[in-house]
């Protein structure tokens, strides 16, 4: 059955793969950031409903969130799509030197160009093989913006829109071909605001009350709090308003944003009452006020082994890319811009005989092997609020040259490569034949439901932030962007 399922996932997404590369390719040009993702998710809403699914807009009160749907009955399958750049990573494609577009302008410094657009592809396909076959069933592509900040997937959770479903999946670029087994950093992203009064700062000190002082008094007591939580959590801080220019004149405002993150949800949210308490301190000892506001949160990735192994099955059987010489010219330009730091990292994660092979050849040929332990990575997804809800499975993809640091220019760099292209349908494709594998095997699922249930061992689903924060809405130049997109064709 694998073969069948592969033959006809493949000859679908190799001829439509045109369209793929081109929606990542312009998604890769608008580069817009955390919830102001107006034209990325415009292209994907028409294209969506050029295809025949219908598409429910500002879903879970997110402007740029919504869903695309196709089919009827059970079972639902859930394909996530993120689109969100980066700020300040600008970078032209296809060279391998620092060489911004705009500088300080955005850039897709962790391929979520490539992660929506693949994620496309699987849900096209997934479409095509209910159509060829004539089955029910119900394939649903989730239009989810801020995973880099903001937790968009977080809203939707809230909002409900994950109870249905039976099964998701999704993927991630990167420098191997690896089906995940592990969790990941739930997390609370949170603004301090600190509240003084200004005064001459020698003519009338004892007047003034410096909110800067708060500033630097709050995270000089996080810091020593450092000692004193454990050892798999971080908090990481940075001061966006320092309160002015002027030295001669005490600061009445300053804010700085926080970072709190711990293997489980709930050890963030005891963490993150430490670092309020911390905060309260630092107003109290400044006669300043103090007021703050969530802007995001994501909970732990619960992993599932049940559609992992599926996923790996059909990610080891799959054809994979074969690289040009040019392509493997320009990685191995990418590589060498690699700081030696990166590289003695991803040697320490690959092992010496892979880390010696990828550093002469640094395209990823193989699959790795199907981790049989489960490990927590040292970052977050809200991907972790869906599987919380439904049993997940991701892929990872080999779309950028081994040792390529996410969130850098070189990942930008590689955005729009031949290699990367490749990499994205391989993703596609592995995603859409293990969901058609779930179509077809009701076991599979229920298999994933039970082994969800046992793993979260009683517990269910909390929002990591509480339920009257809101998403922001559009400011005044996306929604020119946004009026700009209904009057203006375009082409998919």
């Amino acid at each position: 059955m694998n073969k069948d399922i592969i033959e006809e996932v493949t000859a679908y997404i190799e001829g439509t793969r045109d369209l793929f590369i081109d929606v990542s390719d312009s998604i890769w040009d608008f580069a817009e950031t955390r919830f102001e993702e107006v034209e990325s998710a415009d292209l994907l809403c028409k294209t969506l409903e050029q295809e025949g699914f219908a598409v429910e807009k500002s879903v879970a009160g997110l402007a740029t969130g919504f869903v695309g749907s196709f089919g009827n009955g059970s079972p639902v399958i859930a394909v996530l799509g993120e689109f969100d750049a980066l700020a300040s990573l600008s970078q032209q494609a296809g060279t391998a030197a620092f060489d911004p577009v705009v500088p300080g302008a955005n850039g897709h410094g962790c391929g979520h160009n490539l992660l929506g657009a693949g994620s496309l592809a699987a849900a096209f396909a997934v479409k095509n093989y209910l159509q060829q076959h004539g089955l029910s069933g119900t394939v649903r592509y989730y239009g989810c913006p801020a995973e880099e900040s903001g937790s968009g997937k977080a809203y939707m959770a809230r909002a409900g829109l994950f109870q249905d479903v039976d099964v998701a999946f999704c993927w991630h670029p990167a420098t191997m071909n690896v089906v995940m087994h592990m969790s990941s950093l739930a997390n609370l992203h949170v603004h301090f605001k600190f509240a003084g009064r200004s005064a001459h700062a020698a003519a009338a000190p004892h007047l003034g009350r410096s909110a800067l002082d708060a500033v630097e008094l709050m995270n000089v007591g996080v810091n020593y709090l450092r000692e004193h939580m454990i050892s798999d959590a971080r908090i990481h801080y940075a001061v966006t308003n320092t309160g002015g220019f002027a030295p001669n004149v005490v600061q009445a405002e300053a804010e700085v944003n926080y970072l709190v993150r711990a293997p489980k949800s709930a050890q963030v949210a005891e963490l993150f009452e430490r670092v309020l308490d911390v905060a309260r301190g630092a107003a109290l000892m400044t006669g300043t006020k103090m007021s703050y506001h969530y802007e995001g949160g994501a909970s732990n990735l619960i992993p599932n082994a049940a559609l992992e192994g599926k996923m790996h099955e059909f990610l080891s059987e799959l054809e994979l890319p074969v690289y040009t010489e040019d392509e493997m010219a320009f990685a191995q330009e990418i590589f060498a811009m690699i700081p030696e730091e990166d590289k003695t990292s991803a040697s320490r994660q690959s092992g010496k005989k892979v880390h010696d092979m990828l550093s002469a050849r640094p395209l990823a040929g193989f699959v790795a092997p199907l981790m049989d332990t489960m490990r927590v990575m040292p970052a977050s997804t809200d991907v972790g609020d869906v599987s919380w809800n439904v049993p997940t499975a991701q892929c990872g993809t080999a779309t950028w040259a081994y040792a390529t640091p996410i969130h850098a220019w070189q990942t930008v760099a590689q955005g729009k490569s031949s290699y990367a292209h490749k990499g994205m349908l391989l993703a596609g494709k592995a995603m859409a034949c293990t969901a058609i594998a779930a179509l077809l095997d009701p076991a599979l699922i229920e298999q994933a439901k039970a082994e969800l249930a046992e793993r979260l061992e009683g517990e269910s689903y909390v929002c990591p932030f509480p339920d009257d924060v809101l998403p922001p809405k559009l400011s005044f130049s996306s929604k020119a962007a946004a009026a700009a997109s209904e009057q203006t064709p375009v082409k998919v």
